[in-house]
């Protein structure tokens, strides 16, 4: 870490120095604000304790000077004359912290300590928002005909708020097409809300979607929004859907058809606007047929229709899966990476996947973990499925 320190006292310039330089920090020094303007032009540093008062350029002219040129390093100001509109405005400018004379060697470190802790999670969330640009748009692997095809659906039907019905077995990657839908949307910039209905008990369904007043229900204290208000202007993902009661359905069509909600326990009508995409693993006209599922709702939700194919029937992607999936799991896991001999794909297609996309990554989590670095066909037949 890196630090700059510009004052025109030498004691404070040398006290601060031997502190920093002692905790391992490398220190620069400077005398006035023109210097320590050129050594920020020049250098760049983690932290910069500036004195207000210096002649010629201040504290705050060169913390302004910093803003115009774009100089982004975190600014903690000292000064043996502060006042509290002086911290103020100084913080108000985006200063990271205000410290007066005499300095106190705790409060120092505890600064660097938290001017550290921002640099990590700033770095942290560059390296995240790195991740999800690569990873946009490509996290539906494969080049089997019928990935090709869910991924041409994707890009017509992405830019439209048209209703989307996602069919498919569990772990066959259903929630992957939407988010690549909303992703690709023009509402990719707002919220992305996902609802598990199965995972719902009945009775609480309602209001999970819609919210609820106060006092609705008995522990009901404060006033709630559902998922429907939080998803305005975005996407709400209602997955499982099959699993929806006959209530809830009723309250969800008449959503659709108005773009209006009430909360449980409210009369006002609360406008909404979201685009719904849904999916399930049942076969949905068969719960029309048994009285299960409303088919208004049904024909209010498939305006296009998207199936995912199981990994049955797309094992020709399976080599591509296993690759990424080897590649993502050892980083994740801080080891070296590893290999998949040729017959350990043949292995692998071998395999009935009732489980789908999430049995195949389970498994190679295990094989990456238990075997060599060259994971061959023997290694897949020992421990894919160990019951056998």
């Amino acid at each position: 870490m890196r630090i700059l320190i510009a004052d025109d006292e030498r004691a404070i310039r040398r006290a601060l120095r031997e502190i920093f330089e002692f905790e391992g920090y490398s220190v620069d020094e400077v005398e006035n604000g023109e210097e320590a303007l050129v050594a920020l032009r020049k250098k760049e540093y983690d932290a910069i304790f500036c004195d207000i008062k210096m002649p010629h350029v201040d504290g705050m002219e060169v913390q302004a000077q910093m803003k115009l040129e774009g100089i982004n390093v975190p600014m903690i100001m000292i000064s043996g004359h502060g006042t509290v509109e002086t911290a103020v405005q100084a913080i108000k400018n985006g200063a990271f912290d205000f410290i007066e004379k005499p300095l106190d060697l705790n409060r120092l470190l505890i600064t660097l300590r938290n001017v550290k802790e921002r640099g990590q999670l700033l770095s942290e969330t560059v390296q995240l928002k790195t991740t999800i640009r690569k990873f946009k748009g490509t996290s539906i692997i494969g080049e089997s005909a019928s990935i090709k095809g869910i991924l041409a659906m994707i890009e017509k039907v992405a830019p439209s708020d048209a209703r989307v019905l996602i069919t498919g077995q569990n772990g066959s990657g259903k929630e992957l097409v939407a988010r690549a839908l909303h992703d690709n949307s023009n509402r990719s910039k707002a919220s992305f809300i996902e609802v598990n209905c199965a995972a719902i008990p009945s009775e609480l369904i309602e209001s999970e979607l819609f919210g609820h007043e106060k006092g609705a229900f008995t522990s009901a204290v404060k006033d709630k929004k559902g998922k429907f208000e939080l998803a305005s202007g975005g996407t709400l993902f209602l997955d499982e859907i099959g699993d929806m009661s006959l209530s809830a359905q009723a309250k969800v069509l008449r959503a659709l058809q108005e773009n209006l909600i009430q909360r449980v326990g409210g009369e006002k009508d609360i406008k909404v606007d979201c685009r719904i995409l849904a999916a399930t693993n049942k076969d949905l006209r068969t719960e029309i047929s048994e009285g299960r599922f409303r088919e208004d709702l049904f024909h209010r939700l498939a305006v296009i229709p998207i199936h995912v194919p199981s990994l049955n029937e797309r094992k020709d992607d399976i080599p591509l899966l296993a690759d990424y999936f080897l590649g993502k799991i050892c980083d994740e896991h801080g080891i070296p990476q590893k290999q998949f001999l040729p017959d350990a794909y043949l292995a692998l297609q071998s395999i009935d996947w009732t489980g789908n996309i999430r049995e195949l990554r389970n498994i190679i989590e295990r094989l990456i973990i238990l075997c060599s670095d060259a994971i061959s066909a023997e290694d897949v037949n020992r421990y894919a499925n160990p019951s056998k």
